[in-house]
């Protein structure tokens, strides 16, 4: 199953249309910290598993999101383009979150697999490399060059 749904997401990353520039990417993904936290506090008696799951994902997502050099980013630390990667590794590894937590089978999963393929799509239509989304992210090429310079 894994190796399909990987198959899947991977033709979502890269057969899109590239819709979404970077301020819009963070508005996005705000709001998906925001829906697994409330994910977590939603299933915290009756999937306590499943919640301990969506708010780590949660705390993924913004640290992330407060790292990235995009327009809505506080530190600008993780360039966008690495933020696309880290994405894509985010999607497919959506679909063993419930294995490795220990809610497979309920519905809390069928919501980390929904996710896989909705982070697979928003990556796919997510335009990280053109000058338009490196426009939109001041001190992009800085960051770049930092990054390069530590590893």
């Amino acid at each position: 199953m894994s190796v399909v749904t990987n198959a899947v997401v991977e033709g979502l990353e890269t057969r899109l249309p590239k819709v979404i520039d970077a301020r819009k990417h963070g508005i996005i993904d705000y709001c998906h910290a925001a829906f697994f936290f409330g994910m977590a506090w939603y299933c915290r008696k009756s999937e306590p598993r499943a919640a301990l799951a969506a708010a780590v994902t949660g705390t993924f997502i913004l640290v992330e999101s407060l790292l990235t050099d995009y327009p809505l980013g506080a530190a600008k630390v993780i360039p966008f383009e690495v933020h696309g990667k880290m994405d894509a590794a985010f999607a497919g590894s959506s679909f063993m979150v419930p294995r490795i937590f220990g809610f497979s089978g309920t519905l809390a999963a069928r919501v980390f697999q929904a996710n896989g393929f909705a982070e697979g799509a928003m990556v796919g239509m997510t335009d990280f490399e053109s000058e338009a989304a490196r426009a939109e992210t001041p001190g992009h090429r800085d960051a770049d060059m930092g990054l390069r310079a530590i590893g």
